[in-house]
Parts: C-alpha cells; structure tokens; sequence
C-alpha cells in the first residue's frame, strides 16, 4: 500500500506527540491497511478506535480489515454503529460511526480501554467529526494525557488546523496513482440534467473500455438515470446504485469488481468520493453537483439545495479513474466554471441544526461553546434556535442547564425532539414506549416509499426500525410494550408541536401552528385530514410551502385534553370595523393555530389590556397614533445611546419597544375599548416611563427638545435617527451668537438652518463661527437687495439679535 512509505515516521510521531496529521490520498490504504499495521507495531496497551463518517464506509472498512486478519467482524476488528454491533471481548480495533464516538465519551470521558483514536476523512468536515476533535481534546488537556489522536484526510487544510493543532506532526503520503485525463464537457442548456446524462454515460461506455463511475446528487436522480440508462447500455454492462439506505449487499455489488468478462455502471452520490474503494474503475463522470442539506434557524426547517462541489472534490471524484491503470474522467460543466468554484467544501457545522450537539455539550459540562476548541466556530443564530428547542422540549431550564429530563434526553442518542418524545412516552407505559421507539426510528430512517401515512408504515416496520426501535426501548427504560398506533399521534405531537397543521383550502396546503406552510401532493389521501402532525418536512427550494414527508391525523378536539401543556388559553382582541370598537375572543391555541373560540360580552380588563398588547405586537409599533413629541422623545433617546452611552439610556428599535409594552404601554391603557381610544393614548408619556428621574433630567439638559436663540425665541430642536440635530431659525435672531449651539454635553453640534426673513433656506451649517466669517459675505450682498428693511451687519458675530425690521429697532 502506498502509506507504507510513511509507515515508520507515522508511528514514531505517535510515540512522541497526543496528535498527528496524516495526509493521504484516496486509496492509498489508510483506512483498509494502516489501522491494522498501528495495532499490530505500534506498542499500545488498549485499543483503537476508527471513526468513520459514514455507515456504509464503516461497514465495508470493517470487513476489509477483518479479511486481511482470515476473520469476519466481531473478533479482533469489530464494528459499532446505530442499532447495528459486532464486537466481542477479542475485539481490539473498533470501527464506529461517529454519533457513536460521541457516545463512548460521553459515557466514559477517560476512554478507558483505549490508547488510539483515528479520525478517518476528516476532509469531509462533518458535525459529528468537528465535535468529536474538540471533546477528544478536551479529554487529552483534562483527563488522558496518554490518548494519542490520529486525523487522516485525503486533503487537509493545514492552514486552518494548525493553530488548533500547532506541535502537530504532519506525515504526507504521497500516495499512488496513474494519470487521469480531464475533459470538461457541458450539457446542452436545453436538456434536463437526467436526459443529457444518461446520453452522455451511455455513449461513453459505447466508446472507451472498463467500467465507469457516475456521480450524481441525489437518489431521485440515480433511480432516474438508471432507468434511462437500462434501455441504452450494451448487454455487457451492469447499473449498480450505491448510496447510503441501499443493503449490504446491493453495497457490495458496487463496490466489488465487476463479474469476469463484463462491466458496470456505479451510480453513486458524494459517498463515492472519499469514504469508500470502488475496485475496477477507469471513467469517471461528474455531474459536478451534490445535495447539501441547509437548516434555517428562522423557520427550524432544513432545505435540501442542490449544489455545485467544490475543486477539492472534483480532484478526488477524477481521481477515483486512475486507481489501477490511467483513466478518463469527465465533468459535465464548463472549465470555467471548474475555476470559479470553492476550494473546499463547507463545513457541516455552518449549516446545520444544531440542537443535538448542543445537548451534547450541555451533556460534557459546556455553557459556552467558546470553552471548547473549534476550527469552525458554531454560528450563533442556530446556536440559539437550539437553545430555544431544548427549552420548548423540557431539556434545560431558563437558566439553560440541562433538567433531569435533558439529563436523561442526553443519554439517549438520538434527536432531541426523538429523545423528548421517549420519555413521554415512559411515562405512560410499555405500549406509548414502543410505538414511541418505533416512530423514532422511522424518523431516524424515513421510509424512501413516497407515501408520507405514517399509519401506513406502522403497519409495515421494517427490520432496521424494528431493532432500532428495541434499542431505543432498552435504553429508556427496558419495558416491553406492543406498538398502538392509535398513539401515535399524540406522541408525535408532544415532541413536534410546532408542527401540527390544520388543513387550508382543498388542494393539499396545510399551515403549520409555528406560521408556516405546508403541502402534500393533492391527490394524497392525507389531505382529507382537517389536521395532522407533520414530523417529517423538507423546506421547498421554489415553494413558500415545506413538503410534507411523514405526518399522521389528528383530532384536534383532544388535544386540549390529551397534551394541555402545549395549549394556550387566551384573550384575543380583534376590531369591529364597523363599529370601531374592540371584540374579545377567548381562544385555545396551539402556536398560530385556533383550535375553538367564542366571543366575551364583558372580558376583564386585565385580560383586555393584555391582548390589546398582544394584537399591538402582532400588529406591529404602526398600529399606534405618534405624536410628533413622542417621535421625537423616541429620536432623542436613540440619539441619546449613541452620544451618551454611559448613561444606559432604554432600547429604542421596534423589536425593543414591542417586547417591553407591559411596561411602557400597558398603564395608558385603561378604559381603551375602541380604536379612536387608543389614537387618544399619549405615547410620549408612556415612553417617559422607562426612563427615571436622572435619566429625565439629563435628557432634558443634555438633548433638550427646544433651543433658546439670542432674541429669547424659543424654537424646536429636530433630531434624527442617522442625523445631527437640526435648528431651524431666522439669521437676524442668531446675531451676536459667535459660534454653534452644542448638544449631549458638548459633544455634538447643531446643525443650524438659517432662514431668510420669508422663513426660507439660505444657509445650512455645523460651523456659525466660519460661515461668519466666510460665505455670509455672499449672502450679505444678495439679501441686502432683496429685504433692504432688515439688518445685513457687516459683523454679525457681535451684532444685535432681532425679529424686527429696521425701523422697529
């Protein structure tokens, strides 16, 4: 294997330093050969642990090694993975997935038993690798200063991981490989992507020899390919789809070498890349696009975008063709395009829900995600849509520590809503844990049927649910129950609440109780439901509406009754355009959606007061009557923040002002029942109310609303959000004043707009003392024509204020 090479000075780096970086590239054996040669020269009294991002790389890694050994998994090399196990007390090389190394060290942060942990296509940057690396790190600085980390990539990004790994070592095998040709080859602009492929792919296998891997995004486009290329392709040649949900078997068809004397087609997503050896390959085409999955914080919905890769994978997907002889790839796009592209791909950490990992770092003893070591720092935006879910769902408190139940949550494994929904579940006995643990696992591996019933599944579980499903029960609590899909419904909705939707209109379009749309394709028998719950939803790429993927009916009737706790009962105000008054609903909600209503004759007013706050906050600050002297307490007092700060002047921004109502608003509301009452409400004096009486007062001497001039006028000050403040007042009554008035204790001038004795503009200025002295000269000379009554002085600076003419002076 061509890692041989650095075989030597790699093990000598791990008996010197906690971490080293191996750079090596696809197929150079450091996954298949290395991981036995360390456990069998490197000296180490416990085991190895191999993480693999991927679950069919893991399995297929195991079984290659094991074959090297005359053994199957189980023995010396085993393999972990979700739902799925074969190790043994023999077992020194451990093959794991990552939410599984996550769980190693929760349960035991000393990794006792362990010597090596290798982190294999570390390249790929997933979530779970990325939190693996910084609790594996935290465990070397704390705890094992003896547990030696291996990363291994096909491209490390040097620059990004040596400051968080500056002593290091990096061991580069250069690998072996023969020379592939590259050819940029476009598809026609008026071809659909399935079509220009698939005739592209079988004129190429009609022109050149050996077999040939294709890279696709997605599933849908293999499955459309492959049966485009069915009827196109010589006899001779075998379509093998290989991707992640696909079995063992139907894997290994395509990654084993083609059968004596013919060919195949290896229809493959981004898998292919780097995680696995595909044997026998010389073509290689790329469609040049992946999936990527995009969560938005916003809605909690993640979008699948189709995307362009990156050039560090187009080299990896071209050099899957010179493995074993030189070879040929394609890229179906423009070289230019090639340029234009990113280096590498995005981290997963960027993009990505984040509510289990923060679970899991609340699980290590982590409040701030700054306290552990990062090459990408989690964004703050999902950070806190995680932090929001984990309180929704009983996790952690208002204080953001995990509670018993996020303890127990914690340990589970599993999404967080999964996990929440579990222990509900436990709660109400055997049969709510076992349809609980099967609905979970449905979800962890949603059915690829394209039907979205999930009644229609639970009748019809498959193998991989039904062990997950015991897994799961068996960590909970171990009870043994029977699956009642009865409660079904109300499991899920405990946990996905904000994903109830009730039905609008006839052609399948659901609004969801968080304000967002939904859909189900309209010939879909679901969508005679009135209400369901919809666990499963894929945010459209062109559509305002997510796609339903899974969902259940419900009666909604119940749900007060079965889960009062995501109810809310409440006050709601609405107006009567007719009669220009207000009308009280008393409602039961869940989130947007009004589950019954019925109108109050005498609603309290209390009840009054704070729903009319409410409608004002769903309404939004517009729905108000602002006088021009509340406008401008609001402007002085964000001027106030920004020339002032020292003083802790109250937030002035809408959002600000509309999440403190109760305390500004709420005590101007009493006797307000009609719309023409609440225009009445005097908004400068509710305003006053979040300041004190220091705040008062310095405001008012610091900012005042009105400026006394030289003639004793006293003239309105306006002030503005992005602006200095501005005074409007006649030149003749700024005589004798030899410099701009100052505001916020001298630290910002006004800037004066001088009028002609008609109040029109003839000069605006922040500086009095040099328009004195320069341009006033101009307007001197121009003005003493046209209003010959009124004073011009040669030297304004010290002349006379006045309001009069010259003959009233």
């Amino acid at each position: 294997m061509p890692v041989s090479v650095v075989l030597e000075p790699l093990l000598s780096a791990l008996r010197t330093a906690p971490q080293v970086l191996l750079l090596a590239p696809t197929g150079a054996g450091k996954s298949t050969w290395l991981p036995l040669q360390l456990l069998q020269q490197a000296n180490l009294p416990g085991k190895i642990l191999l993480l693999e991002p991927r679950r069919l790389a893991a399995k297929n890694v195991a079984f290659r090694l094991a074959q090297q050994l005359g053994e199957t998994p189980g023995q010396t090399v085993g393999y972990r993975m979700r739902a799925e196990s074969k190790t043994s007390a023999a077992t020194r090389l451990e093959v794991v997935t990552e939410g599984i190394l996550t769980r190693m060290v929760q349960a035991d942060p000393e990794l006792t038993g362990v010597s090596l942990v290798i982190l294999d296509e570390f390249h790929e940057r997933s979530l779970q690798a990325d939190l693996a690396l910084a609790l594996l790190l935290d465990v070397q600085n704390a705890l094992r200063d003896d547990l030696k980390l291996l990363i291994m990539s096909a491209t490390l990004d040097n620059v990004r991981l040596a400051p968080l790994l500056p002593d290091a070592p990096v061991i580069i095998s250069e690998g072996r490989s023969f020379p592939v040709e590259r050819h940029y080859l476009s598809l026609a602009s008026h071809e659909r992507l399935d079509d220009g492929v698939a005739r592209i792919v079988s004129r190429l296998m009609s022109e050149h020899d050996g077999s040939m891997l294709l890279f696709l995004p997605g599933v849908g486009e293999i499955t459309r390919v492959h049966n485009l290329l069915a009827g196109k392709v010589a006899n001779d040649v075998d379509l093998c789809p290989l991707y992640g949900a696909l079995t063992l078997e139907q894997q290994q068809k395509a990654i084993q070498p083609a059968v004596a004397g013919r060919r195949k087609i290896v229809l493959a997503t981004n898998i292919a890349e780097t995680s696995l050896t595909i044997e026998g390959i010389r073509l290689v085409v790329d469609s040049g696009l992946e999936r990527s999955a995009q969560f938005d914080p916003r809605s909690g919905l993640t979008r699948l975008i189709t995307q362009r890769i990156s050039q560090a994978s187009m080299t990896q997907r071209a050099g899957r063709a010179g493995r074993l002889e030189p070879g040929l790839c394609w890229h179906l796009f423009a070289k230019e395009q090639a340029e234009r592209a990113s280096a590498q791909a995005e981290a997963e950490i960027l993009q990505s829900d984040l509510s289990s990992f923060w679970l899991e770092l609340l699980q290590w003893g982590c409040q701030d995600a700054a306290q552990l070591a990062w090459l990408d720092a989690p964004p703050a935006p999902a950070l806190t849509a995680a932090k929001t879910l984990l309180y929704s769902l009983g996790a952690t408190d208002k204080q953001g520590k995990l509670t018993p139940a996020g303890q127990r949550m914690g340990k589970l494994g599993c999404d967080p809503r999964l996990a929440a929904m579990l222990i509900a579940a436990d709660a109400q006995g055997a049969d709510a844990l076992a349809t609980a643990a099967l609905l979970a696992a449905m979800l962890e591996e949603p059915p690829r049927g394209g039907i979205p019933d999930i009644d229609y599944w639970l009748s019809r579980p498959q193998g991989n649910w039904q062990r997950r499903a015991t897994q799961l029960a068996q960590r909970v609590s171990g009870k043994k129950g029977h699956v009642d899909a009865f409660l079904a419904p109300w499991l899920l909705a405990s946990a996905f609440s904000d994903r109830i939707a009730q039905r609008r209109g006839a052609d399948g379009r659901y609004l969801l109780a968080n304000g967002l749309g939904a859909s189900l394709p309209q010939d879909d028998a679901l969508t005679r439901a009135a209400w369901l719950v919809a666990p499963q939803l894929l945010q459209g790429n062109n559509s305002p509406d997510a796609r339903i993927l899974l969902a259940v009916t419900l009666d909604a009737s119940q749900l007060a009754g079965r889960l009062p706790q995501i109810v809310k009962e409440q006050t709601a105000v609405e107006w009567d355009e007719e009669k220009g008054t207000l009308r009280a609903w008393r409602r039961w909600q869940v989130g947007r959606l009004v589950l019954k209503a019925h109108p109050l004759a005498k609603p309290d007013d209390g009840e009054l007061q704070q729903a009319l706050i409410d409608w004002i906050r769903n309404q939004g600050l517009q729905a108000l009557s602002w006088s021009v002297a509340a406008e401008q307490l609001r402007l002085r007092l964000t001027c106030a923040a920004k020339w002032l700060p020292e003083a802790g002047w109250p937030a002035m921004d809408d959002q600000d002002l509309l999440d403190g109502l109760e305390q500004w608003l709420l005590p101007s509301l009493g006797g307000v029942r009609s719309l023409k009452a609440l225009q009445q409400v005097d908004l400068h004096d509710a305003l006053s109310r979040l300041l004190d009486w220091n705040q008062r007062q310095r405001l008012d001497n610091a900012l005042p609303t009105h400026y006394c001039v030289p003639t004793g006028s006293r003239l309105p000050i306006r002030y503005h959000a992005d602006q200095p403040p501005v005074l409007s007042v006649r030149m003749q009554e700024m005589f004798g004043e030899e410099r701009s008035p100052m505001l916020a204790e001298g630290r910002v001038a006004v800037v004066l707009e001088l009028l002609s004795p008609a109040q029109r503009p003839l000069q605006i200025t922040a500086d009095l003392a040099a328009f004195w002295q320069g341009t006033y000269r101009d307007v001197q000379k121009e003005m003493k024509g046209r209003y010959p009554k009124h004073p011009w002085p040669d030297n304004p600076a010290i002349a006379l204020p006045t309001r009069r003419t010259k003959k009233y002076q």
